[in-house]
């Protein structure tokens, strides 16, 4: 008969320290702060982590060169893809009625790379069509290398930023298994700290992964723009070189 009495005893403390571990976790989770989780501030024994703090300003700087670059780079492929109207039209015209000069002005005026392709090969006039061919071609490898600046860094911090983060990762576990080497008992409070600062590194690492690898292809498209235009300017100047009677 006094079997059951002590069976629900028993099954009401378990109840009972079930519902305030529960309740633990819960005010753990309430407290912690977005601040605490980037720097890496355990919820229990309040200490900051080191490699947290190191893995997160790197990912910082990542992210703010990233955007400097982006928006550096596409404020100047936007220049460089700017043209005036009629720009060949006009070309055909002062050089068909015998105005070099004016072409060349023009050229520099317009100050776009397809522009100073037009204006070497113009420079040029009177060589052999070799000579023309290849300046063109010099001008333009050096104008797609300036358009193309600094752009490699967008390519690198989009694959570096997410092996950074996976770095916290794992140097925030080995720090949640170095701590439960010391505990007797498994707690959730012991390894929530390193399980938090492991999944935030994580998370940020991608999000500017993503962030540079996105901005990194736009810029692409938007060189690629830009080459087009280089590429139909100076085919149709040649053209017109090598027009009967020229």
């Amino acid at each position: 008969m006094s079997f059951f009495p002590l069976l629900l005893q028993g099954s009401g403390l378990d109840s009972l320290n079930r519902a305030q571990q529960t309740q633990g976790v819960t005010d753990l989770t309430q407290d912690v702060k977005i601040w605490d989780l980037i720097v890496g501030i355990d919820p229990v024994t309040g200490e900051v982590s080191i490699t947290n703090v190191i893995v997160m300003t790197l990912l910082l700087c990542l992210s703010v060169l990233s955007v400097y670059i982006f928006v550096e780079r596409f404020l100047s492929i936007n220049k460089a893809l700017k043209d005036e109207k009629n720009f060949m039209v006009r070309v055909k015209e002062y050089l068909l009625d015998g105005k070099v000069d004016a072409a060349r002005d023009l050229c520099a005026q317009t100050n776009n790379p397809a522009a100073r392709m037009v204006e070497k090969g113009i420079s040029r006039i009177g060589k052999p069509m070799r000579d023309i061919v290849s300046s063109i071609e010099n001008v333009g490898k050096l104008e797609i290398y300036q358009l193309e600046k600094r752009m490699s860094f967008l390519a690198t911090a989009s694959g570096a930023a997410p092996m950074l983060g996976f770095l916290g990762t794992t140097l925030g576990m080995i720090r949640t298994f170095h701590a439960m080497k010391f505990e007797a008992t498994i707690k959730l409070q012991t390894i929530s700290g390193g399980i938090m600062e492991a999944m935030v590194t994580t998370v940020a690492g991608l999000v500017v992964g993503i962030i540079a690898y996105m901005s990194y292809n736009y810029l692409v498209a938007k060189v690629d723009k830009v080459i087009h235009n280089m590429e139909a300017s100076s085919i149709e100047f040649l053209d017109l070189l090598n027009e009967p009677g020229k």
